[in-house]
């Protein structure tokens, strides 16, 4: 199996909405309020032209994408999102491998990032869980839609870059 990991050009704009669409089907439906879940194609086409989206091809096929960007209102770290996985390929790794050669990789290495930030629904009942697995942590809250929090964790990258006694504690607003 080939597997190449790459950064996105417009014109991958299909293919990546369609992971995306297929992927966040089942955040869709939980009623979680995340950007993605109402994706376009022109939303796609922007984010790729103005953004850092990456995807992963095993055997020519797009099966998973990140994008990351800054979000300095909440983070001085790059800030990752529209992380998703076919649906067809779900549960094999192939959405660890992507999140990892995106924080090693591009992250840590190319861009020299101590630290990744992303965020997701307190009320999504695996994606905190599987974060923290990862090695992120919570520090921030704030409102997503009507029922529902926003969880940011970092993950500090390059561990002697950033003091270990420093800890971020959550917050809520």
């Amino acid at each position: 199996m080939s597997e190449v990991y790459r950064r996105a050009v417009p014109e991958d704009s299909e293919k990546v909405l369609k992971v995306i669409l297929g992927a966040y089907k089942s955040i869709r439906e939980l009623g979680i309020e995340f950007h993605a879940v109402h994706a376009d194609i022109e939303m796609i086409r922007n984010n790729v032209i103005q953004n850092n989206c990456y995807v992963l091809e095993q055997n020519g096929a797009i099966v998973a994408t990140i994008s990351h960007k800054p979000l300095q209102e909440v983070t001085p770290y790059p800030f990752l999102y529209w992380f998703a996985v076919d649906p067809l390929v779900s549960s094999k790794g192939v959405g660890s491998k992507l999140l990892r050669y995106v924080e090693e990789a591009i992250l840590r290495d190319a861009l020299q990032a101590s630290a990744v930030t992303l965020a997701t629904s307190r009320k999504h009942p695996w994606l905190l869980p599987m974060y923290e697995r990862k090695g992120y942590k919570p520090f921030y809250e704030r409102a997503l839609g009507k029922d529902d929090q926003l969880v940011f964790l970092t993950k500090i990258l390059v561990p002697d870059a950033i003091p270990e006694q420093v800890s971020i504690p959550v917050q809520n607003q």
